[in-house]
């Protein structure tokens, strides 16, 4: 009976940590200090109403039994912050209708052909200077809806004062606790797509530099596109990409190396956690191989490979909001400032660049801007910031 019980308690435990592989369940209503706004991203409605944030968004999902053919499908969706919003939560009601005022909302979307999109992605970045012309593209991960993936873009430009324009790639998670394998081929099927998303934002007149922020498998797909794209013969999107976050990146500690070698590594940030045990189960799952994000920078061994790597290490491991530690880049609000604050830097020599888009559609300014400066790797444990005010 012993046996049995310790068998069902396992069980149970990977149950729970599949359930939040890639960060993909619900988020509460965590009480957490430190509401912030937006001055470009976030526009504020009337009294009581709620910001919006107006987000750009790429998809492959396609409908239940729809072929999986990795053609992406363009919106313009607004989606509503409430005026009560805490940094770090998603606030989602626990049951019933959501309420605009009280919770996270989609307000509006605008389906667009892909020549309208790219138009209107121009339209969004002309007149405004330095880097809110930049763009911040999220890429999910596993086990996570499009809802969701909105949702959580919207709280980070809200909690990261994020003042660019917004961008989402949601490729076809099938949702469930128990398809990990489908959605490593769906998010495989999905490169293409999102090859040419990032290669048409970067040509996009008047839009500054290209950020990525990925998370969990949605990092193993950016670093496969980006490797695509530099053996295309761009490998710094000429001079538009920005900085590449990578978040609990589920990815094989071989396959990254191979994947950053055709990247410059200076682009490259990861936020790792050793306590992510949904990364731990994926390990486990993949024949225990090591995964990027859960690589522990204080341990030698550890610190060792990540120094040969030559990219920005954060720790987030003191950062994790609950048993599994899967979402704490999102869901810390230190960790979330620590985004806005490497996307918000001012860079020399753009603070008043503006974005002017002439008759011919090109930009008024050819400038290009230049890679980001050499970065450390962070050995200790991600330092809290200053709280906003």
């Amino acid at each position: 009976m012993r046996t049995h019980g310790k068998e069902t308690l396992t069980r149970l435990s990977a149950l729970l940590i599949a359930a939040s592989l890639a960060g993909c369940v619900s988020d509460g209503m965590r009480m957490v200090d430190g509401h912030v706004g937006n001055a470009v991203s976030l526009v504020s409605g009337a009294q009581g109403e709620p910001s919006n944030v107006a987000i750009f968004v790429a998809s492959t999902r396609r409908s239940e039994g729809a072929t999986d053919d990795g053609r992406a499908h363009f919106s313009l969706t607004s989606i509503g912050v409430p005026l009560n919003h805490r940094a770090g939560s998603l606030e989602r009601p626990s049951f019933g209708g959501a309420d605009r005022r009280r919770h996270f909302t989609v307000l509006s979307k605008r389906n667009m052909d892909e020549r309208e999109f790219y138009g209107e992605v121009a339209s969004h970045v002309s007149g405004r200077i330095g880097n809110s012309r930049d763009v911040l593209l999220y890429v999910h991960g596993f086990n996570t809806g499009v809802e969701e993936a909105r949702f959580r873009l919207a709280q980070i430009v809200a909690d990261g004062r994020f003042s660019g324009v917004p961008a989402l790639f949601t490729w076809n998670s099938r949702g469930g606790l128990f398809n990990y394998e489908s959605d490593k081929e769906a998010a495989t099927v999905s490169r293409d797509a999102l090859e040419k998303f990032v290669v048409e934002l970067s040509r996009t007149p008047g839009v500054g530099r290209i950020h990525v922020l990925a998370h969990s498998m949605g990092a193993w797909l950016t670093m496969e596109t980006l490797r695509g794209v530099a053996q295309s013969g761009h490998p710094d999107l000429d001079g538009k990409l920005g900085e590449v976050m990578l978040a609990a990146p589920d990815i094989d500690l071989n396959v990254f190396r191979q994947q950053v070698a055709r990247v410059d590594p200076r682009h490259v940030s990861i936020f790792v956690a050793n306590n992510d045990r949904a990364l731990s189960l994926a390990s486990r799952i993949a024949g225990d191989r090591p995964r990027l994000g859960a690589m522990n920078p204080t341990n030698p061994e550890d610190k060792s490979e990540l120094d040969r790597l030559g990219v920005a290490v954060h720790d987030i491991s003191s950062f994790s909001t609950d048993f599994v530690g899967h979402g704490a880049f999102a869901e810390a609000p230190d960790v979330v400032r620590k985004i806005g604050a490497q996307l918000t830097a001012p860079r020399p020599g753009e603070a008043e660049t503006q974005a002017v888009i002439d008759a011919r559609g090109g930009d008024a300014e050819q400038e290009r801007a230049s890679p980001p400066g050499n970065q450390k790797v962070e050995s200790q444990p991600l330092a809290p910031l200053a709280a906003a005010r």
